[in-house]
Order: structure tokens, then C-alpha cells, then sequence
């Protein structure tokens, strides 16, 4: 269900401080392999028309099946982000999605070769550089926004995710992470304000996070095995294996980049106050689509009035 503007109705509030919808200037392609398959993968970013939306399409299958990035497209999986269609998938999209989310960039197609897409350093900064490299274009048509104007939560004590309203009109993250069993993580907290400025100066870097036990367990079940210590944050007791943080709370800020690129399935831009308790990809999946179920109850409501 698409987000409509300024639609007066429970869980709706009027569109404020309305933006344009953007996209691309011109094709740019990057290369790598994923960090779970070890595959390589090459991906090409190409400019999409207005209300177009973010979508993969696989040119390496029969057809060239298409993917549209949407939250009724999410299939669960484990430390990552899935989405499926018709039994086609593209694996670790996150970060991906993330860096359009985070530059603002609303129409897209991207053109991959493999299921799963590059990990390089486990940040969305490469994928930053190169959007940057390719240019912002601004298009005709104005974004939609979905204003939260009640409380949604997932998850349980130990874990959950809320939103809420932001008098302030912005999508403001918050994401606390507590690590009490691994002292070199411990309990790290982060929050921004979602603007293409701070993302790619505060957020963008921030790399993938393991422990020693995590990376050798996943080890033991033959993935990651092209993955180093030099691509990834991999914790001991005393800090990141052979590795340097970029940023004292790296891991919290890593978690709210995951935050960024789940929550742009929502197809819209979300204007509330985020905040997130060790939570991961399912509950940030869940709690957008429990937004856009209450989305779509409040225009069948409007339909019927």
C-alpha cells in the first residue's frame, strides 16, 4: 500500500515540509562478492521515473525478475535482510537500501548478477561514494510521508522497537545496544536525525559487527570463509581483531544503519521518533509493516466514509 499525502486520519498526520522525489543522473556500477555466499557480484545503480520506487531486478535469470524494495516483499532470515518475489530472492540488501534512504534517492533500479549483494567493508559508505559519484537528480513530483501521530511497538522487554510522534517533524533514530557478556562492546548508545549530511558523515561508515565466537561458529558452517579481519569488526575481549573502530560507539551506530535501510521498505519517508532496544532486522521489519497494515486499515476507512 503507498503512503499517501496529508491524509487526515488515525496514525496519518498532514504532510509537512514536503520534499521532492529524486533520483540518479546516470548509470554507476560497483563490484564485489557477499560476505555469507563469498560469491562475486557486480551491481549497477541505473536512474528510475518518478514513483518508480527502489526495485532489484536479477538480469541473471530467465525473464529478469523484478524485486520491488517494499515490506511485502520481506522474507525472514537470519542477520540479515531478505526480499522474495515468486520465489526469487536478493540477500543482504540492507546496506543498500540504507545509503538510497540515507541520500534521499527514491527511484531507482538496481541491475544485480547474484543473490546476494557485496559486503566490501560492511558499511554503506562504498555504496554512498559511488551514488555521490553518479549524482542526485531532483524530480517533478513531490515525496510521500507517512507522520506517526500514535505509538507502534514490536518485540519484549529484552528487545523491541518503537515509534512514535516527533513534534519536530523529522525521523529521529535512537538505538541502544548492551553487550553485558562481551566488555569490549558493552552498552553503546546512538542517535541522528535522518538527513543526507549526517548519514554520510555519522552513519554511512559504520561496519558489520561480530564476536570471535559469532565469526567462528558461522565459520563452521561454511560461510564467510572470503571474510577478514580487515573487513569486518570482529570483537575479542580486548576490541576488534586487527581492525581499528572509526567511531567510539561504532556498533550502535552500525545497528541504526540497519534501522535506515529496513525502514525504507516502507516506500515512504517516516517522520516520528524511532527508538530501538537490541533489536535487529525482524522486529525493524515488523514494526513497518505493522505501520503500513495501519496505513492501509485508515485509507480502506476513507474509502468508505
Amino acid at each position: 500500500m503507498p503512503c499517501l499525502l496529508g491524509l487526515q486520519h488515525k496514525g496519518l498526520g498532514p504532510l509537512k515540509t514536503p520534499r521532492y522525489q529524486q533520483t540518479i543522473s546516470r548509470r554507476t556500477t560497483i563490484s564485489g562478492y557477499g560476505f555469507w555466499s563469498g560469491l562475486d557480484v557486480t551491481v549497477e545503480f541505473r536512474p528510475a521515473p518518478c514513483g518508480h520506487g527502489i526495485a532489484f531486478i536479477r538480469r541473471d535469470l530467465p525473464g529478469m525478475p523484478v524485486i520491488p524494495a517494499t515490506i511485502d516483499h520481506l522474507a525472514h532470515g537470519p542477520r540479515r535482510t531478505t526480499l522474495s518475489r515468486n520465489g526469487t530472492a536478493v540477500d543482504m540488501v540492507e546496506h543498500i537500501l540504507a545509503a538510497l534512504a540515507g541520500l534521499q534517492i527514491d527511484n531507482c533500479q538496481i541491475w544485480v548478477d547474484r543473490a546476494e549483494m557485496p559486503g566490501f567493508d560492511g558499511s554503506s559508505l562504498p555504496f554512498v561514494q559511488m551514488l555521490q559519484q553518479a549524482g542526485v537528480v531532483r524530480q517533478t513530483q513531490v515525496r510521500s510521508r507517512f507522520v506517526i501521530n500514535q505509538v507502534y511497538q514490536v518485540g519484549d522487554g529484552d528487545s523491541w522497537v518503537r515509534a512514535e510522534p516527533n513534534p519536530q517533524g523529522t525521523c529521529e533514530l535512537i538505538y541502544r545496544l548492551n553487550y553485558p557478556d562481551e566488555p569490549a562492546i558493552g552498552e553503546q548508545v546512538f542517535s541522528a536525525r535522518l538527513d543526507a549530511v549526517d548519514f554520510t558523515r555519522e552513519i554511512a561508515p559504520a561496519r558489520t559487527f561480530v564476536t570471535r565466537a559469532e565469526a567462528e561458529s558461522l565459520r563452521h558452517q561454511g560461510l564467510g570463509r572470503r571474510v577478514n579481519y580487515n573487513d569486518i569488526l570482529v570483537f575479542a575481549e580486548q576490541g576488534p581483531i586487527n581492525n581499528h573502530l572509526r567511531f567510539q560507539d561504532e556498533c550502535a551506530r552500525h545497528k541504526l544503519l540497519d534501522m535506515v535501510g529496513d525502514f525504507a521498505l516502507a516506500g515512504c519517508d517516516l517522520v516520528g521518533k524511532f527508538t530501538a532496544f537490541r533489536s535487529g532486522h525482524r522486529l525493524n521489519g515488523e514494526l513497518v509493516r505493522q505501520i503500513m497494515n495501519r496505513c492501509a486499515v485508515d485509507v480502506g476507512h476513507r474509502k468508505t466514509a
